[in-house]
């Protein structure tokens, strides 16, 4: 009931805009009809430049028939090439080549005298392109159901495009190894009663075919506008500082995204301009050393000498030192603290400056006061190194007597004992110097071979120049001698000599 009530507003043309639209109009009617107008063609958007003699002047965006190197198709206008030209967005020859150049060179899609425009598409062009496009998923199911009857399994057909000639039928298929695929074109060509091509693409192809939206809410690239598809390298994400996820810098074909090369130019000129790290600069906070930098803020990371601080500090703020003022800087001094332990007593104080050392400290120990200590295991037998009380040298701890019972026979044997008298020969045996004699002879056979006559040991023999070394020497080897006349308490005259003897002190 409301809704009749209210009356239909007018529409009427306003002054300013007609008038506007009056001079728009005497302005087309002055200018010709283009004579060479560039096309965008086919489903992988390629670009031709095809002269055009009718009497029409199309615009950008406009719908052409042209004949190109395929055959009779359906183009989009894009621009013409030609100064008087009834598309105010036309531009020159030279800018186009020079657009191609930039974009590619050779490698750009583009097709020039090699078609002809032959008019603006009319309803009737449209229509009968618009039904061979909805043919097109059948033609594609039927060329699948064909490759998989002849054992083309390694093939994935991605795409058909039919023209609006008829006069081919194109076939993009996606395969890592070569194919004979003469039969294929043989049952097809029967089938469809039209001349069969068979083209291989690669994975960024398959995405500019099937994909449609990339994440960033646009359309893929190779699909809007990419005509050539260059190699993307991790390197870019790297210089970008982009997340290496391959899940978060990969395109719908599977590879890098082509996006991370448009700025590598940028990103090159912006590093060059930045001081490499550990440079010598001058800033506004005093000399310091380059540590990073930030390639798209210009900023730079600059340790200061004076201070332990750390500043960023913007690149046309510093100045980068030459010569002798480029040098490095000293080390600073590392700050230590002293220990809040006492020392231990009799022990002399610690140098400044010097940290303190595990084990100074006084020692705990279960021994009830003005008891003596214990002597330990072997003490006095052992020519142990007097103790030392320098300050940087960590003290033995002190060690716990071990019984004798609890002593293996078999070490007690081989132990060397010191400082006792040697047991009286048994009724019978040689004399001791003829034995030794005799112990000498066999450890002169059975010794080095390289030194005969030797004893058998590292120590030279007694002479007078020796002294007190010789003699320790001699009673070592007497000890050795001893051990070897004691049953079971040394080794086989075939052997080595026992374990040596330390050096004298």
């Amino acid at each position: 009931m409301a809704a009749a009530l209210i009356a239909p507003m007018p529409i009427l043309p306003i002054a300013v805009f007609e008038a506007d639209l009056e001079a728009d109009r005497a302005l087309y009617q002055t200018l010709k009809p283009p004579t060479s107008i560039v096309v965008r063609f086919g489903v992988m958007k390629m670009v031709g430049e095809f002269p055009y003699d009718g009497e029409a002047k199309p615009g950008c965006g406009s719908k052409m028939v042209v004949r190109t190197h395929r055959g009779v198709e359906i183009g989009e206008m894009l621009t013409s090439t030609c100064p008087n030209a009834g598309c105010s967005k036309s531009v020159t020859r030279k800018e186009m080549l020079e657009y191609i150049e930039n974009s590619g060179g050779r490698d750009y899609p583009f097709f020039s005298g090699q078609g002809k425009v032959l008019r603006v598409a009319t309803a009737e062009d449209l229509n009968e392109q618009s039904r061979l496009e909805g043919l097109a998923d059948g033609m594609l199911r039927t060329a699948r159901a064909c490759a998989a009857e002849m054992g083309h399994t390694n093939m994935k057909l991605v795409s058909a495009e039919p023209i609006l000639g008829k006069d081919r039928l194109t076939f993009y298929y996606n395969s890592e190894d070569r194919i004979d695929f003469r039969e294929l074109v043989f049952r097809l060509a029967a089938e469809y009663q039209t001349r069969i091509e068979m083209r291989q693409i690669g994975a960024r192809d398959e995405a500019r075919l099937t994909a449609d939206y990339e994440r960033c809410g646009q359309h893929c690239c190779c699909k809007q506008f990419l005509k050539v598809l260059k190699p993307v390298s991790m390197k870019s994400a790297k210089v970008q500082k982009a997340t290496l996820d391959p899940l978060k810098i990969s395109g719908r074909c599977g590879r890098l995204m082509c996006c991370l090369r448009y700025e590598d130019q940028t990103y090159a000129e912006l590093a060059a301009r930045l001081p490499k790290k550990k440079t010598r600069v001058h800033t506004s906070e005093g000399i310091g050393t380059v540590i990073d930098g930030q390639i798209l803020t210009q900023l730079v990371l600059v340790q200061l000498d004076d201070v332990n601080q750390q500043i960023a500090v913007p690149l046309e703020d510093i100045e980068i030192l030459t010569g002798d003022a480029a040098r490095p800087a000293p080390p600073r001094p590392t700050p230590t603290t002293s220990s809040s332990r006492p020392s231990a007593p009799g022990a002399p104080p610690s140098a400044p400056g010097t940290a303190p050392i595990r084990g100074d400290g006084p020692r705990r120990t279960d021994r009830p006061q003005g008891e003596p200590a214990r002597p330990s295991q072997g003490e006095g037998d052992s020519e142990r190194p007097p103790r030392s009380d320098h300050p940087n040298q960590p003290r033995e701890r002190a060690r716990s007597p071990v019984p004798e019972s609890a002593v293996p026979p078999q070490v007690r044997q081989n132990r060397p004992q010191t400082n006792v008298p040697p047991p009286a020969p048994p009724p019978g045996a040689p004399h001791d110097d003829a034995r030794e004699h005799e112990v000498e002879g066999e450890q002169g056979m059975t010794g080095d071979p390289g030194a005969p006559g030797s004893s058998g040991t590292d120590q030279p023999p007694p002479t007078e120049g020796n002294g007190e070394r010789g003699a320790r020497a001699e009673g070592s080897n007497r000890r050795r001698r001893r051990r070897r006349r004691r049953p079971g308490g040394g080794q086989s005259e075939g052997n080595s000599p026992g374990p040596r003897s330390g050096p004298a002190a």
